[in-house]
């Protein structure tokens, strides 16, 4: 009996230790979700303090409905009862009470629509925006491409970073930090006080864009535009990940929104075309072959080792990269084809959104990498020629 009990007290004193490293660990999120949050994510937006309104302003008429049509049921229920000898009144057709039963509903009904149609209009009046960006949806990250206003031109992909995935996929979260499965390598900036239009669409299946702190979410559907718009009245970061079920990654794509000032966003603006300038790369070079391995290594790490892993085995119906026969193939054309086009219905999406270098860079890797010593060298010119194909 003694033993049981101490057996019985070292699990307790476990299961305390976990709950309490557990605990320990999560840790609320500015501009993301918090522990134990009941409420809707704090407002930035005028539209999402809008929302908050209607929500409890809904919710308080309701619970005064319920509570009153229930008083009255119950009570009547009680006083009425048979064992009173209550005898039940024979009468029908009142018109006073049907005339109140629905009018007062007909004006409770009014006085909810109003201020909610108010706020939907004023949801998708996406016109004088400062700022245009088109969000599409990849399996499973974003893109984003400045259209229009301050920053026109600029354009990148926004992938979880790869730390937070090894982190998940080693089951070793016990330490995760704040931001966990949240933080990317390039998230959206805008400046703040500015209207930012977001036309959302797809690549392969529907996403959907939400960013509770703003209150928008929008599908992003494959052949389709829709769009809403946010202005952000507070600088910092914001959360938010895909809201439509897109496949087996999906809790894997995450939106991180960073609203700078002004100043601090001209200043971002001019930094990245910089950078641009830089990464316009001439497709006619000739490159190097370890040249090329360094720059598909990072390419790799940034869009592939998601679903093929970083030491290209592959995991479940994903096939390894390490030892396949098109990778391994001479006929580069057969792997280029693969990448810029998908296959397998999609399960491999399309990568023609990377630059013709990117792609040569990241075949010539999965070429010579593991145990693919191939010493095979694709070109930018190579991939230049397959595009038409």
């Amino acid at each position: 009996m003694k033993s049981i009990s101490n057996k019985l007290a070292s699990l307790l004193l476990m299961a305390g230790a976990w709950v309490g490293s557990a605990a320990h660990a999560v840790q609320d999120l500015p501009g993301g979700p918090a522990v134990n949050q009941l409420n809707l994510a704090p407002p930035v937006t005028r539209i999402a303090e809008e929302q908050h309104f209607l929500h409890w302003m809904m919710l308080i008429i309701c619970t005064v409905i319920f509570v009153a049509v229930f008083s009255v049921m119950f009570y009547s229920i009680w006083k009425h009862r048979r064992s009173r000898g209550a005898q039940a009144a024979n009468f029908h057709e009142s018109v006073t009470v049907e005339v109140v039963w629905t009018v007062i509903p007909f004006i409770i009904v009014i006085l909810m629509a109003l201020p909610a149609t108010k706020v939907l209009v004023a949801q998708k009046d996406t016109t004088n925006a400062d700022l245009t960006i088109k969000t599409t949806g990849y399996q499973w990250k974003w893109g984003y491409d400045y259209i229009a206003g301050e920053g026109e031109g600029i354009g990148f992909i926004s992938t979880l970073d790869s730390s937070h995935r090894v982190m998940s996929d080693s089951g070793k979260v016990q330490d995760a930090p704040p931001d966990y499965l949240l933080k990317v390598d390039n998230p959206m900036v805008v400046p703040v006080g500015k209207k930012v239009r977001i036309i959302t669409t797809a690549n392969d299946v529907i996403h959907a864009f939400m960013v509770p702190a703003f209150g928008i979410k929008q599908d992003a559907i494959p052949g389709f535009v829709r769009d809403t718009w946010f202005r952000a009245e507070k600088v910092g970061d914001y959360y938010g990940q895909c809201a439509e079920l897109c496949g087996k990654e999906h809790a894997y794509m995450p939106i991180h929104v960073k609203v700078l000032t002004a100043e601090d966003y001209s200043a971002w603006v001019a930094e990245q075309k910089k950078k641009a300038a830089a990464k316009l790369d001439d497709p006619a070079k000739v490159w190097a072959l370890d040249d090329i391995l360094k720059r598909g290594e990072k390419v790799y790490a940034a869009n592939c080792a998601a679903c093929h892993q970083p030491n290209g085995k592959g995991a479940g119906p994903i096939k390894p990269l390490d030892g396949s026969a098109i990778v391994l193939d001479a006929d580069h054309a057969k792997q280029i084809q693969v990448v810029l086009k998908g296959a397998l219905n999609g399960a491999m999406p399309s990568w023609a959104q990377l630059s013709d270098t990117d792609i040569a860079a990241v075949v010539s890797y999965t070429k010579n990498a593991w145990s693919n010593k191939t010493g095979q060298l694709v070109q930018p010119a190579e991939i230049v020629a397959q595009r038409g194909k």
